[in-house]
């Protein structure tokens, strides 16, 4: 198995490509939205599905409107070598903390709110659980909030439903 990556633009939920550099389309994004009069915060989480002899993945940005709903920007990307569910929770957080990063400092510049979620379930008795101090760690370490099951919508839900 070769270890490629394939990376997609990133799009939004009605398949709407978003031409534009992310840092440029998220920062006109929140101008558009603070100018609208929103109060806005940004989720950012990551999941994967194994298919075959592929891994597929999915990365959201979720804008919050405070009170008003909100909208994300997705990005999915394969994967074509075989790995543990520990390797596949953490390169799934990787992805999570690398948009993150990307984004914190436009984000500070803004005012905007930043959580970072894990699809990792806070309880014992599931295997991704394995990966959770590594996760806490590695986003806590990065200065980031953490979320984690069943508080990490971003990952559990929104990026699970786009792969």
């Amino acid at each position: 198995m070769t270890n490629e990556l394939v990376m997609k633009k990133w799009r939004r939920l009605d398949g709407t490509r978003i031409n534009d550099d992310l840092i440029f389309a998220v920062e006109q994004t929140l101008i558009r939205e603070q100018s609208a009069g929103h109060r806005l915060k940004v989720c950012i989480g990551s999941d994967s599905q194994v298919k075959g002899e592929t891994i597929e993945f999915a990365t959201v940005i979720v804008f919050l409107r405070e009170k008003k709903g909100g909208f994300m920007f997705i990005n999915n990307y394969k994967m074509t070598n075989r790995m543990s569910l520990k390797e596949r929770m953490i390169t799934e957080v990787a992805k999570s903390v690398e948009v993150a990063y990307s984004l914190c400092d436009l984000l500070d510049k803004y005012k905007v709110e930043l959580e970072v979620h894990a699809d990792i379930n806070t309880d014992p008795s599931f295997k991704s659980n394995t990966a959770l101090k590594d996760a806490m760690g590695y986003i806590l370490g990065m200065g980031f909030v953490f979320k984690a099951k069943p508080d990490a919508f971003a990952s559990s839900y929104c990026a699970d439903k786009v792969i």
